[in-house]
C-alpha cells in the first residue's frame, strides 16, 4: 500500500508540474510571439502601412486567442497607425479606441499614453483643440513615469500641432527638444522625423539653404531605413524648395521620385499633393498648358478628397458612438478573460492542495507504519520475555520438586536414623536399669554390677556418638 501511495504521488506531482510548465513555457513562447509581431508591425508603420496593418492583424488573432491583453491592445494601435498613414481616419479611430480601452482597463498608463498621442495626430488637421487635448494628456503621463521616451514623442507631435497653427517658433522649440531626448535616447527614426519637420519650419521660414541641408540629410538616412513614407514626405518639401531656388530639373527630379514612394506606400493624399507640385513646377516654367492639365486634375482628385475628407470627419464622430456598444463586448471579453485566468489559476491551486493531501495521507500512513512496526516489535520482545520467564518458572518448579524430592527422602532417612538410634539407646539404658534395680535388691554382685553398668554407658557413649556423626552428615547433605 506504501508502495502504491508514493507511486500515485510522484506520478500525479510530475503530470503537475510538466503541465504547469508546459502551460507556462508555451504561453510565454506565443506572447513572445505576440510582442514580435507587434514589433514588426510596428516597425513597417513608415515602410509599408498595409504591412503594418497585416502583421498587426495577425498579432490580434493570436494575442486574443491567448487572452493577453496588453498584446491585444498593442496590436489594435498598430493596425490604427497603418491606418492612419493609408487615410483611413475611421478605421484609425476604431482602432485606437480599442486600443485605448484594452490599456485603460490593464492599467497601463504608458500604453494609454501612447494612445493618446496616436489619436491626438489623427485630429490634428480636423479638430484643433481635440488635438491638443490628447496630446497634452499624454505629455502629462510621460511626465508622471519620467517616461524620456513618451515626452519626446510628446513634444514632436506638439511640434508638429504648433506648425499647422502657423506657431513656427513655438513647433521649433518643440522639435528641438524632441530631438534632443531623442538622440539620448538613440532613437534614429525618430531623429529623422525631427530633422524633416525642422526642415519643412526653416522652409516656411524662408531659410532655404539650412532647410535643405536638414531635408538632404534627413532623406538620405530615411532611404537607409527603407521609410517609404518619410522620403515621400520629405520629397514633397524638397520639391517646393527647389521650386522656390528656381531649381526645376532638381525639383522634377524629386517630384517623379517622391510620386513613386507615394504609390509605394498607397497614400492617395501624398499623391494628390505631388500632382499639384507638378502644377505649381509647370507654372513656374511657365508650361501653362501643362500646369492647366495637372490642375483641372487636381481639382477633380481634390473634390473627391473633399468630399471623403468630410466624410470621414463625420465618422470619426459616429464611431464613438459605435465604440459604446463595442465596449460593453470588451468588458465581456476582458471578464471572459480573466474567468478563464481564474479557472487557470484555479486548477492550479486545486492541484496543488490534492498533491498536498496526498502527501498528508502518505506521510500519515508512513507514521502508522512505523508505529505499527514498533508495536510488531515490543510485543515479540514481550512475547519473548514470556517465554523466558515461562522458562524460567518451569525450571524453578522443577527444582523445587527436586528439592521436596530431596528433603523428604532426607527427613524418612533421618526418622528411620532417629527410630534406630532410639532403639539402640533404649536397650543399654533397658540393660542400666534392671541392673540397678538387681543391685538395689542386692541381687548381683556389686563389683559385677559395676562392671556391667560401665558397660551399658560406654555402649550409651558409643551410640550418642554414631547419631552425632549421623546428624552431622545429614545437615552436610543439606
Amino acid at each position: 500500500m506504501k508502495k502504491i501511495y508514493s507511486a500515485l504521488f510522484f506520478i500525479l506531482f510530475a503530470f503537475t508540474v510538466h503541465a504547469a510548465d508546459g502551460v507556462k513555457d508555451l504561453m510565454a513562447q506565443d506572447t513572445n510571439d505576440v510582442k514580435s509581431l507587434n514589433k514588426q508591425a510596428y516597425d513597417a508603420r513608415l515602410t509599408n502601412p498595409e504591412q503594418t496593418i497585416n502583421t498587426g492583424s495577425r498579432s490580434l488573432q493570436l494575442a486574443i486567442k491567448l487572452h493577453y491583453t496588453p498584446g491585444i491592445a498593442e496590436a489594435y494601435r498598430v493596425m490604427g497607425l497603418g491606418q492612419f498613414y493609408l487615410n483611413l481616419p475611421e478605421d484609425a479611430i476604431n482602432s485606437y479606441i480599442k486600443s485605448l480601452d484594452f490599456y485603460t482597463r490593464d492599467n497601463n498608463l504608458r500604453g494609454v499614453a501612447k494612445v493618446y498621442n496616436n489619436i491626438g495626430s489623427l485630429y490634428r488637421d480636423n479638430d484643433y483643440d481635440r488635438s491638443l487635448e490628447f496630446f497634452q494628456k499624454a505629455l502629462d503621463i510621460g511626465n508622471k513615469l519620467s517616461d524620456k521616451s513618451l515626452i519626446a514623442t510628446s513634444y514632436l507631435n506638439l511640434g508638429n500641432f504648433y506648425f499647422r497653427k502657423k506657431s513656427v517658433n513655438q513647433a521649433l522649440k518643440y522639435y528641438n527638444d524632441s530631438e534632443s531626448l531623442f538622440t539620448i535616447l538613440k532613437d534614429s527614426v525618430n531623429l529623422i522625423q525631427c530633422q524633416q519637420n525642422k526642415g519643412v519650419v526653416y522652409y516656411n521660414l524662408h531659410q532655404l539653404d539650412l532647410a535643405t541641408s536638414l531635408l538632404t540629410n534627413a532623406i538620405v538616412k530615411a532611404k537607409d531605413k527603407d521609410l517609404n513614407e518619410s522620403v515621400a514626405s520629405i520629397d514633397l518639401t524638397l520639391a517646393l524648395l527647389y521650386i522656390a531656388k528656381g531649381e526645376f530639373d532638381q525639383a522634377e527630379k524629386v517630384v517623379s521620385e517622391g510620386s513613386a514612394y507615394a504609390l509605394i506606400i498607397k497614400d492617395d493624399k501624398m499623391q494628390r499633393d505631388f500632382i499639384y507640385t507638378h502644377y505649381q513646377l509647370e507654372f513656374k516654367r511657365k508650361n501653362y498648358e501643362r500646369a492647366i492639365f495637372y490642375l483641372s486634375d487636381v481639382y477633380r482628385q481634390d473634390s473627391v478628397a473633399k468630399k471623403a475628407n468630410l466624410l470621414s470627419q463625420l465618422n470619426l464622430f459616429e464611431v464613438r458612438n459605435k465604440q459604446e456598444e463595442e465596449q460593453k463586448e470588451n468588458e465581456l471579453n476582458i471578464k471572459r478573460i480573466q474567468y478563464e485566468n481564474i479557472r487557470f489559476w484555479g486548477a492550479v491551486i486545486v492541484a496543488c492542495l490534492l498533491m498536498v493531501t496526498i502527501g498528508l495521507l502518505i506521510n500519515n500512513v508512513k507514521r502508522k507504519t512505523k508505529t505499527n512496526a514498533q508495536l510488531t516489535d515490543l510485543n515479540s520482545e514481550v512475547l519473548r520475555q514470556k517465554d523466558n520467564l515461562d522458562r524460567v518458572n518451569h525450571h524453578l518448579e522443577e527444582i523445587i520438586d527436586e528439592r521436596t524430592k530431596d528433603l523428604q527422602l532426607k527427613n524418612k532417612k533421618l526418622s528411620e536414623y532417629s527410630s534406630y538410634l532410639s532403639h539402640q539407646i533404649r536397650g543399654p539404658i533397658a540393660t542400666l536399669k534392671g541392673l540397678m534395680n538387681l543391685e538395689k535388691e542386692g541381687l548381683v554382685d556389686k563389683k559385677e554390677c559395676i562392671n556391667m553398668m560401665d558397660k551399658c554407658v560406654s555402649e550409651i557413649d558409643e551410640k550418642i556418638i554414631e547419631m552425632s556423626d549421623m546428624m552431622h552428615d545429614s545437615k552436610s547433605a543439606l
